[in-house]
């Protein structure tokens, strides 16, 4: 295990975080890979009863563009996440997203894989790969419409926009928007919480839901975004507004 993410467990509440400030906590493959490890950790401990996603700064804003860059079509499915993120969404306990700072592309598409998202309400949280002239590829453009909706998703993802913490609860993005000092108390305040419950009932509460408000193509459309966007790594666009972001200049798309 690398120092770039870390997992601790106290009193039934596990907590992983992404510790790459220097890169805003972009996630690489090698850090989910590692996260991947840790939820197969938490899913066969049944002393946990709730898992959290925090991390100092920055929740995640994205992937590692410069590793991408380069990415031929084959070489973009090693940064294909879903299979990681599906996982958080079918463990059997329920996960809180806490959102302080960023929380684009990727980092964006892990906390909408969580049960519940509490945000800062100067936290900043957007799908931005069209910028980069690819999609959302962790499940994104399939998440987003269920949680806010086919309008305000396609808003956000087309136009890349960008929505503060206190306009991701307005639109149903997030649970709860809550001033920075208390970020921590009310996420803390609300795995408590949840640890009250009984994990049985709470497990078929869950289930219950996203069987109610999925259908059978869910997993099918997921993997099919996920294609959709590798395939874009043969265009001329990704290369360019790849190469546009890490140069910091605005990117010229010639659309092929």
């Amino acid at each position: 295990m690398s120092d770039k993410i870390k997992m601790t467990v106290e009193n039934g509440i596990a907590t992983i975080s992404v510790n790459r400030p220097e890169a805003l906590n972009a996630l690489s493959k090698d850090l989910v890979d590692e996260m991947d490890a840790m939820l197969e950790q938490i899913k066969g401990d049944p002393a946990i009863r709730v898992l959290v996603f925090y991390s100092e700064k920055n929740f995640a804003a994205g992937a590692d563009i410069k590793a991408m860059a380069v990415c031929d079509p084959e070489g973009a499915r090693a940064f294909v996440f879903s299979d990681t993120y599906n996982k958080i969404e079918a463990l059997g306990i329920p996960s809180i997203a806490v959102i302080e700072g960023y929380a684009f592309g990727g980092g964006l598409e892990l906390a909408l894989t969580c049960d519940l998202r509490i945000a800062s309400k100067e936290a900043t949280l957007g799908l931005t790969e069209l910028n980069l002239g690819i999609i959302p590829g962790a499940g994104g453009t399939v998440r987003l419409p269920r949680l806010i909706g086919e309008a305000k998703a396609k808003e956000m993802i087309f136009m890349s926009r960008i929505v503060s913490g206190e306009e991701a609860e307005r639109i149903g993005l997030v649970n709860a928007a809550v001033a920075p000092e208390e970020l921590k108390a009310v996420a803390t305040k609300w795995a408590e919480k949840l640890k009250t419950r009984s994990a049985v009932a709470l497990r078929a509460a869950k289930e219950s839901i996203e069987n109610g408000i999925r259908d059978t193509d869910y997993v099918s459309a997921i993997n099919r975004e996920a294609e959709i966007w590798a395939s874009l790594f043969s265009s001329y666009d990704q290369k360019e507004g790849m190469a546009a972001f890490i140069e910091k200049r605005k990117p010229k798309f010639e659309n092929r």
